[in-house]
């Protein structure tokens, strides 16, 4: 690994956000998977959620929409929506579901100084009702045209670069966030050993 290499991804690791994180339910087009990967690893999320509940898992994604991006997040597969809460709730204090609902709050009225999951739905169907019924609120980002949903890799885009936005304000990036068990552990599969370190 040459010294540039190691650097980088150590700069990586440091602006790391463990108190952020997106989970995708039953997303159909494993495109779109990738898409959102990539995404997350451009803001800083780590630990990202599939949950496969009425789909098969898929086995592969997209290469050419995640550049690869998986191989450098920690990615949690569930295909039960009480278990995956509940380690959701471990981690996360607040849980978003993308809805059009009457309750619904602006996605730029959320507070993402805090820790805050936003869990995005099926292509064609949504979010589920169960999974709306698991989270602590809904969430819209504001549209004023006729078609009112944006594709699902696009929401989550608009979503934590505004996740971003708030955080880099807030100088969350100006520190390491992760916490050392896990930074030390991602180090080793990234391949920066104690002598390289």
């Amino acid at each position: 690994m040459t010294p540039e290499r190691k650097n980088k991804l150590i700069q990586v690791l440091n602006k790391r956000q463990p108190n952020l994180t997106v989970v995708m339910e039953n997303i159909q087009d494993p495109h779109n998977i990738a898409a959102v990967m990539r995404t997350c690893d451009a803001v800083g999320i780590q630990d990202i959620y599939i949950l496969n509940t009425k789909i098969p898992r898929h086995d592969k994604f997209g290469p050419k929409s995640s550049s690869s991006a998986a191989k450098w997040l920690t990615v949690h597969h569930f295909d039960n929506a009480a278990a995956c809460f509940a380690q959701l709730r471990q981690q996360y204090s607040r849980i978003f579901t993308t809805h059009l609902a009457a309750d619904a709050v602006s996605v730029y009225d959320i507070d993402f100084t805090g820790s805050v999951a936003l869990v995005f739905g099926n292509e064609h169907s949504g979010v589920s009702e169960e999974i709306r019924l698991l989270a602590d609120g809904n969430f819209i980002i504001p549209q004023v045209g006729i078609i009112q949903s944006l594709n699902v890799s696009v929401a989550c885009a608009v979503s934590i670069y505004e996740a971003m936005r708030q955080k880099t304000l807030a100088g969350h990036y100006e520190q390491q966030s992760l916490p050392k068990a896990q930074s030390d552990q991602l180090m080793t599969e990234w391949g920066i050993t104690t002598q390289n370190y």
